[in-house]
């Protein structure tokens, strides 16, 4: 069986809900998996168990001097996998003739654009930045392009984002976990429940959100926020009174947290503005909603077409306040029957499509002929 080393650039602490699923089950049929997480509360590297390492963040730059020292033998790896961070990965490439093994570049999320975004939004985005991310761009695909393989979360991402990256790509999406389905708790109250969780920030423009909820006529709803961003959360609702006691904001520390209070909603929100640092990918989110066959509202994009048909398994509306207004309001109308079908058979079309084990197979089946 051939074995892969995975280099996340996650802490340990974090409840990471794609990396155990597809690396710690599904994959670990197909292959052997290790996994290296850093730290910055250890001084000291830790072996987790059998194939979970810990590393404290200050050898990053020394990394595989750092995993010898501790009796963990490169060439004994068939693959290398990166996840995010290029200074680690020119680290690996560096050894790679060395040690024999495939070099691979998760690609998980555009976090520079991103972050030139958020930079935009606070107003703090200048010529001199945009001409260092050109120039770092173009540094970072020479880099991916010396790999054997790149990873991105889509193919519509590797296309908006590393357009100049030419070798080939294995796309390793977030899917449905078959084995960690959670019952819909159906709640007794009138009303109708929905959920946001996730991140809140100013490119997210979660105010378009809350002002077309200000809109709808009915008070039958309430609307649950699950976020770590609690203190930004409060002060956005600080503008909305008139609606501030519809909403519960929570902070689900674990994924089974989450997964109990979105059990006990009846609608997920998956609203993102219509860019393409949202828009390349099908968001997590969605995954987590139809993991409880809780159905979703999410924007009208082109990639979640491709996943759902909107009245079918999904609702799909503009991110404007009046369409998502009129999308709340036509879902108050339907009863809990004809919203648990249109959740049911969301789930069914993810287990069919997009699903960690069909996922790890073809992920299995594409390493190993390359």
């Amino acid at each position: 069986m051939k074995k892969l080393l995975y280099i996340t650039d996650q802490d340990e602490y974090v409840d990471n809900s794609f990396i155990a699923p597809l690396f710690e089950v599904y994959l670990k049929k197909y292959m052997t998996i290790d996994i290296v997480y850093f730290t910055e509360f250890k001084s000291d590297f830790e072996r987790k168990d059998a194939h979970r390492f810990t590393v404290p963040s200050r050898y990053k730059n020394s990394l595989l001097q750092e995993l010898k020292r501790n009796d963990i033998e490169m060439h004994n790896y068939d693959f290398v996998m990166v996840r995010n961070n290029i200074k680690i990965l020119e680290h690996i490439l560096k050894y790679r003739e060395k040690y024999h093994y495939k070099a691979l570049y998760r690609f998980s999320f555009p976090k520079r654009r991103v972050k030139m975004s958020c930079d935009k939004a606070d107003n703090k985005h200048t010529i001199l930045s945009s001409m260092m991310n050109h120039f770092k761009l173009k540094s970072d695909v020479k880099t991916i392009n010396r790999c054997d393989a790149l990873l991105p979360t889509s193919k519509r991402m590797h296309e908006v984002f590393l357009p100049k990256v030419t070798i080939p790509d294995i796309v390793c999406s977030p899917s449905i976990n078959p084995q960690i389905l959670h019952e819909n708790k159906q709640h007794t109250g009138e009303e109708k429940r929905f959920i946001y969780s996730g991140t809140l920030d100013k490119v997210r423009e979660f105010e378009t959100v809350l002002e077309a909820f200000s809109k709808v006529i009915s008070d039958q709803w309430k609307l649950f926020i699950s976020t770590r961003d609690v203190e930004y959360t409060y002060e956005m609702l600080d503008n909305y009174p008139n609606i501030r006691e519809h909403i519960e904001v929570y902070n689900a520390k674990t994924k089974d947290a989450l997964l109990d209070l979105i059990a006990k909603a009846d609608i997920g929100v998956a609203l993102l503005p219509d860019i393409p640092i949202y828009t390349s990918a099908t968001p997590v989110k969605i995954f987590d909603y139809y993991s409880s066959a809780v159905p979703c509202l999410m924007t009208d994009s082109g990639h979640v077409t491709t996943l759902f048909t909107d009245s079918t398994d999904a609702w799909f509306s503009d991110f404007t306040q009046e369409d998502i207004t009129a999308k709340i309001e036509y879902l108050l109308t339907l009863s809990k029957k004809e919203v648990m079908h249109v959740g049911a058979k969301g789930q069914k079309r993810l287990l069919d499509v997009k699903n960690y084990e069909t996922l790890a197979k073809t992920i299995a089946d594409k390493l190993e002929v390359l």
